[in-house]
């Protein structure tokens, strides 16, 4: 019996000990994996359902708006110096005469300003006017308003240096980007 008692000992309890410890030591170590893996995907899928709800949240904001668009595509479409003489008269109409007069009008159809930055079309506008502040100001107000395209890129306002028009009269130049399509 002395002769058979290492291959026993050995055979019958250390190797099937230390088989069953790496046996459930394998086994702690694949449940863990499982479980990071199982964390790991849940917050994935977290994520994408967030993704899906806000690019749907989007998305039905950009439905409500898409007949707008065609709006935005006719506006870029006009040639846009001649569509801001056709708003400036409508304008000028609707305000006083001696209150507000276009004296110069220039289109430049080279870039400039952040026209010249950016691939997008565009031309510049150089406009001057005689008027009061009040009165520009509507003016202003209401060009920006009918054409959202117009860019404004400079503006300056000078005194009015003919002493035989009243004093209330101010020279102003403006300097506009306007997008095109």
């Amino acid at each position: 019996m002395n002769l058979y008692r290492q291959s026993i000992t050995l055979f019958g309890l250390i190797l099937p000990t230390l088989a069953c410890v790496l046996l459930v030591a394998l086994c702690f170590t694949l449940k863990s994996k499982m479980l990071d893996s199982l964390n790991n995907k849940q917050s994935l899928f977290e994520s994408f359902e967030t993704n899906r709800i806000k690019a749907h949240e989007i998305e039905t904001k950009l439905t409500l708006q898409r007949p707008q668009i065609s709006h935005w595509t006719a506006l870029l479409a006009d040639e846009s110096s001649s569509a801001v003489n056709s708003h400036l008269r409508a304008i000028a109409d609707a305000l006083p005469q001696k209150e507000f007069q276009k004296t110069a009008f220039e289109r430049n159809a080279t870039k400039g300003g952040l026209g010249s930055a950016v691939a997008q079309p565009s031309s510049q506008l150089r406009i001057v006017f005689r008027g009061t502040y009040r009165t520009m100001q509507r003016a202003f107000l209401e060009l920006e308003c009918r054409m959202p395209q117009l860019q404004l890129q400079e503006l300056r306002i000078d005194p009015n240096p003919n002493r035989q028009t009243p004093s209330s009269l101010l020279n102003f130049q403006v300097n506009y980007t306007a997008w095109e399509n």
